[in-house]
């Protein structure tokens, strides 16, 4: 099977799965097994794969065919200015949330906690970019953590992270607080892809309730963790701007929210100062 054979028959075994974007699943898993970058694919002499590679595309695309996310099976997922570790027990980085990290790179902090971390993605860029910076990542899940810490040491970031349910288990104040929580209700659930139903971890997903029980815990106990003057700056789903605002606000905090690049609400702001 040559390079060129893999692509086409990848992409018709996706597109007979019904997974959109076929072609461009397959080129990615197909760059990973050849250990080049997908856009490098078109000037790749169009070789014959070796056994191991045939044996490795072939079993990345049967893991896509069943909807496991190809992030999951590449290993890894590019977001904001670096490449992050990705594993079953961490939330898939969306470009949606560099809009997280855009707002907050544009106040002032020195200190930052990063709540339900995950793999590291935002606390990471965020200390990456301003450099001389401190942060905290937390989350409930020590395989997260785990993959955490991988992608700070593999980054060159210095950031500190620990096993903590929201506030349960901080310690200390910050100049700013930042989360992307679990914010899809559970009547929702249903609904979504069956990439990120049934390959994401649950809990980084929904918090089983409304959508809104993390920003209830991160409102709640926001004004005793911040330094005087701090803020909050936490993603939302698309709906839920108003809602979010309210909890925040009924903490006594100024409220702004920020749209993503699609002009939808995606960050609240909220200003303890």
């Amino acid at each position: 099977m040559r390079i060129s054979d893999a692509q086409a028959e990848g992409a018709a075994l996706l597109r007979a799965a019904g997974i959109e974007g076929a072609a461009r699943d397959t080129d990615r898993i197909l760059a990973a097994v050849l250990g080049i970058e997908p856009g490098r694919l078109r000037m790749t002499d169009d070789r014959r794969l070796t056994d191991p590679e045939r044996a490795s595309f072939n079993r990345g695309i049967a893991a896509r065919a069943l909807h496991q996310p190809v992030a999951q099976i590449v290993g890894h997922r590019d977001f904001w200015a670096h490449r992050f570790k990705v594993t079953r027990d961490t939330l898939d980085p969306r470009p949606e949330t560099e809009a997280l990290v855009e707002a907050a790179l544009e106040r002032p902090w020195r200190d930052v906690l990063d709540m339900g971390t995950g793999t590291g993605a935002i606390l990471i860029s965020l200390l990456d970019a301003r450099k001389g910076t401190r942060g905290l990542g937390t989350d409930i899940s020590e395989e997260a953590l785990k993959v955490a810490r991988f992608n700070a040491r593999q980054i060159g970031v210095d950031a500190r992270f620990r096993r903590a349910d929201w506030f349960e288990g901080v310690e200390g104040t910050f100049d700013l607080i930042v989360s992307n929580p679990p914010y899809i209700s559970v009547a929702e659930m249903a609904g979504l892809s069956p990439d990120v139903r049934e390959w994401e971890p649950l809990g980084a997903l929904t918090d089983g309730g409304d959508g809104l029980g993390a920003y209830r815990a991160i409102a709640a106990g926001a004004r005793a963790h911040l330094n005087p003057g701090g803020q909050v700056l936490v993603e939302i789903g698309h709906m839920q701007g108003a809602d979010v605002a309210a909890l925040f606000a009924a903490q006594g905090a100024r409220i702004e929210v920020l749209p993503d690049l699609d002009g939808r609400d995606r960050v609240v702001c909220a200003d303890f100062g």
